[in-house]
């Protein structure tokens, strides 16, 4: 079992930066696929990006050269530095982990936190 919790969220204006962390629990998190997904209102939940156990990165292309994803298996913490941010990225941001599944699709996310919200002002 691994419990998540995600911190960082807040209001930015547009061009701004924030980092989220997503901190587990357990002592296992350093075998466990870990992504972010954002999901605004009215709209589905969405990829954001994910990392590997061993630092292997993916991002969307909407965020793809402003976000990087990042892990420290020490702290069992994940982080998302958040660059250049612009109105559309205002959403809800949750963190997710999975033990056996490498990939964007949120059906298959074993864990998931309750998210930290993101707004940006234009």
């Amino acid at each position: 079992q691994v419990q998540l919790v995600e911190s960082g969220g807040g209001l930015v204006q547009a061009g701004g930066s924030l980092r989220l962390s997503c901190a587990a629990s357990g002592h296992t998190f350093s075998t466990y696929y870990m992504g972010w997904f954002r999901q605004a209102p009215g709209t589905e939940r969405e990829f954001v990006s994910r990392i590997s156990w061993t630092g292997v990165k993916y991002y969307s292309d909407s965020v793809k050269g402003r976000f990087t994803i990042s892990r420290d298996n020490a702290k069992n913490t994940m982080y998302l530095q958040m660059n250049s941010l612009k109105p559309e990225d205002t959403a809800n941001y949750y963190c997710a982990a999975a033990k056996t599944y490498w990939g964007p699709d949120k059906r298959l996310y074993d864990y998931w936190g309750q998210g930290t919200q993101v707004t940006v002002s234009s």
